[in-house]
């Protein structure tokens, strides 16, 4: 009988999958004060699970990186963009402003979220007539 050729690369070869690259952009919520770029990342660094295990990020499999009102998180592994937005709501509730932001998927770009505020002037004039 003859053995299948195993599906392992090898070794020193490349893998073909390319990183994913995923962007919460805190643009509105920075310029205003209301939350800190630099807890943001502290806080998904701290909470992202790698193997069912939180703080397990290592260098060549995910990174965590900001830039003034942006967070770029880029995985060699597959990752959920759905367990981002997940991670973003349960910072925003952590913190109190999960009332007035909201996380919107972009759509420009399929990678990016956006956190936006609630859009409360209309439902205030409804209640006035």
């Amino acid at each position: 009988m003859v053995q299948a050729a195993s599906k392992k690369p090898a070794p020193g070869a490349k893998s073909k999958r390319k990183p994913q690259t995923f962007v919460i952009d805190c643009a509105k919520p920075v310029e205003d004060k209301i939350m800190e770029i630099g807890t943001f990342e502290k806080y998904l660094t701290d909470k992202i699970k790698i193997n069912n295990k939180t703080g397990n990020l290592t260098a060549e499999t995910v990174t965590v990186a900001k830039d003034k009102t942006k967070i770029t998180i880029t995985s060699e592994i597959p990752m959920s963009k759905r367990y981002l937005k997940y991670l973003t709501k349960k910072f925003l509730k952590k913190h109190n402003v999960r009332d007035w932001l909201r996380v919107i998927a972009s759509n420009k770009d399929r990678n990016v979220y956006e956190l936006r505020y609630f859009n409360i002037a209309d439902n205030e004039g409804d209640d006035e007539e």
